[in-house]
């Protein structure tokens, strides 16, 4: 874009200088609109998702909000449609793939792969899909004979339809980068969200707890960025055992949390009963306080009220999915927006993403 400004500009004043003639003020503002129209830097388009997320990322962004309509026609079929021009823009697509309290999981997913064909078929420049929470992460592997691996035929969905980039905050799993082949996937970390609110309590004595062995790692990185924050932790993780998926046979401590905050670190509750059970184990360790950093609140059927009567005495979870009911007392939510504009504007600039949780 800037080259074609570039060379617009040259025709222009070669013209004059032959013409002997001088820039009016008019052509000086066609030179100045021209310049912004080439410049404009990005757009940003959202599904129904998870709107108030998509605006509160276009403020922090300090631009409006793309514009799109996407409905559903009578008998539930989608319906898209751009209402400005985006041929050789540079596309973002704000989108979740959860469920809220006007539609599927897999609205959501449909709404996401027909805004990229969208956007695809109407010339835009890159498409990136920022998907703060990815559905369907959970089915990450073959578990069972003659089941999909539908976390991988989701990613072999989107770049079909035409995706650059992914964009997406803690997925379950980090395999699922290598799902796709094509498009580089970002995969950010919520801990720069959770750990300032954390620190600003001023707790003492802190055990970061990983509440499986699959979460580990997601717990040193959180340990880690307590410690830059000046804040010194312990590690402790929770051992289960699963009668079948949803159900846990029993659960054994490994580490101490005796006298100390334990602060249960998590990519997402969904039926929270699980979470539960582990704040009561915790506490009957000797834990002077339970707390809860989860990134998604999927919150399946009776989560809330579950947390609401257990033992955890905050719950702090982001906005990567809109809440179908107002939470109760001890659910804390911050947002992501910050972090999600941060990183769509080092996208845009070429920035590095990896020194925004240094």
């Amino acid at each position: 874009m800037k080259k074609v400004f570039s060379l617009y500009m040259l025709a222009l004043l070669t013209l004059c200088i032959f013409n002997g003639s001088a820039l009016h003020s008019e052509q000086v503002d066609a030179l100045v609109h021209e310049k912004e129209i080439c410049s404009d830097p990005f757009i940003v388009f959202s599904g129904n998702a998870n709107r108030l997320l998509a605006q509160e990322v276009v403020n922090y962004l300090g631009m409006p909000l793309g514009d799109a309509s996407v409905k559903k026609f009578n008998d539930g079929e989608i319906s898209i449609r751009i209402n400005q021009n985006i041929r050789n823009k540079e596309v973002f697509i704000i989108q979740p793939t959860c469920s809220n309290s006007n539609q599927s999981v897999n609205d959501s997913m449909m709404e996401l792969l027909l805004l990229v064909r969208t956007m695809k078929r109407a010339s835009a420049e890159t498409i990136t899909a920022v998907i703060p929470y990815y559905g369907y992460a959970r089915q990450d592997r073959k578990s069972a004979p003659r089941v999909p691996i539908s976390a991988s035929d989701v990613a072999m969905l989107l770049e079909v339809a035409g995706v650059d980039r992914i964009v997406a905050v803690d997925l379950h799993c980090g395999q699922i980068q290598g799902f796709f082949h094509n498009a580089p996937v970002d995969n950010l970390y919520a801990s720069i969200v959770f750990v300032p609110y954390f620190v600003q309590k001023g707790l003492k004595k802190v055990v970061i707890v990983s509440p499986d062995a699959g979460g580990v790692d997601r717990a040193k990185k959180f340990q880690e960025n307590m410690r830059r924050q000046g804040v010194d932790t312990d590690l402790a993780i929770i051992s289960k055992q699963r009668a079948q998926a949803g159900v846990v046979e029993s659960m054994h401590l490994i580490g101490s949390v005796d006298g100390a905050a334990a602060i249960i670190v998590d990519d997402l509750c969904d039926t929270g009963g699980t979470l539960v059970k582990a704040a009561e184990l915790l506490k009957a360790e000797g834990a002077t306080q339970v707390f809860a950093a989860i990134t998604h609140p999927v919150f399946s059927g009776s989560a809330l009220e579950k947390i609401r009567d257990s033992v955890i005495d905050e719950m702090v979870v982001t906005d990567t999915i809109s809440l179908r009911q107002e939470p109760p007392a001890n659910v804390k939510i911050l947002s992501v927006a910050p972090l999600l504009g941060e990183t769509i504007k080092r996208i845009h600039s070429g920035d590095s993403i990896s020194e925004l949780f240094q």
